[in-house]
């Protein structure tokens, strides 16, 4: 019988000893980042208001509200959102004209009201001189939440999501603060709806297929503890960085060496640094030793939008 046809939709062929991926199968791996790409960032929505659109009523304004420690007695209206993350789940929840600032690596959506703030090192001089009601932040760098609490502004914590869970907790946390309950319970269960129907399409092998996720071309990469290793482990694939971070220690991004990598010889590249470092098959093809990985010879490395899949990795280079 003829090998390839042997082989079950979906699965790897072997040409001349070379494994390889069939396209439907990849499409849907790819299909599976997306959709990872878009949960994170909250712009799974199917939301029929136009992005920034403000809901009033009832069940949409009801306060005093409170969060952790976190309580607002009304709507905030001057938001200011400092984490790229955090501004598109604003938008996507329908919050996106209560931001009146967002900071200056907050590119999506392309109408987010983008300012000279930094995310990176936060002022609190400078992020005061907006008059916000409400501040989101994803990391507490030049202890700037302990002056801005001394301000008096309120200041809601978005640190970056580890899992999917956290992610759908941060999004009905923003829902709750801006008024928008409603509207983050649906951006949520779509989100979950999303990614079930995509992971649930993925076929399911006897062999897992291993991948490698490179963050930047220092090999830099996540494990299956992080939010998207989680999502690529539901899609039944195996992660060559897990033995790396085993006992956790390195927070779920260490950085491989590049023996260990060609040693491993993945059958899928999932390439995160594509604009950041004009990382590509090209690129990575010209390494040493890497021409004779499987991914590489198969053409089974797929390049992914910086923008979007920098959110998935380490909170300090994008959030």
């Amino acid at each position: 019988m003829n090998e390839l046809a042997s082989e079950p939709s979906g699965s790897v062929m072997t040409r001349g000893g070379a494994r390889t991926v069939r396209r439907p199968f990849k499409r849907q791996l790819t299909a599976v980042a997306a959709a990872v790409a878009l949960a994170i960032s909250g712009c799974a929505s199917d939301n029929d208001e136009p992005s920034g659109a403000a809901t009033s009523g009832p069940a949409a304004a009801t306060y005093p509200v409170t969060v952790g420690n976190l309580t607002l007695d009304k709507r905030p209206e001057k938001i200011v959102s400092l984490s790229p993350s955090a501004t598109e789940m604003l938008f996507a929840i329908g919050a996106g004209a209560q931001v009146t600032a967002v900071d200056d690596n907050s590119n999506f959506p392309p109408d987010a009201p983008k300012s000279d703030l930094s995310g990176f090192q936060p002022n609190a001089e400078a992020i005061a001189a907006k008059a916000p009601d409400l501040v989101v932040l994803s990391n507490d760098t030049n202890k700037v939440v302990d002056q801005l609490t001394t301000l008096k502004i309120p200041v809601y914590m978005a640190a970056s999501a580890v899992t999917l869970d956290d992610s759908y907790k941060q999004l009905n946390e923003l829902g709750a603060l801006t008024g928008h309950a409603g509207e983050a319970a649906g951006t949520v269960q779509r989100m979950k709806d999303d990614i079930a129907k995509l992971v649930k399409d993925v076929p399911q092998r006897q062999t897992k297929l291993t991948y490698y996720y490179e963050l930047d071309p220092t090999l830099y990469s996540v494990t299956s503890k992080t939010f998207i290793g989680a999502l690529f482990a539901l899609a039944g694939l195996e992660n060559v960085a897990d033995p790396a971070d085993a006992d956790g220690k390195k927070g779920g991004y260490p950085q491989l060496s590049a023996e260990s990598l060609v040693k491993s010889d993945p059958d899928l590249i999932f390439l995160a640094d594509t604009k950041c470092c004009q990382q590509s098959l090209e690129t990575v093809k010209a390494r040493t030793g890497w021409a004779n990985i499987t991914a590489v010879k198969s053409g089974n490395v797929i390049q992914l939008d910086d923008d979007i899949a920098s959110r998935w990795g380490r909170g300090s280079s994008t959030s």
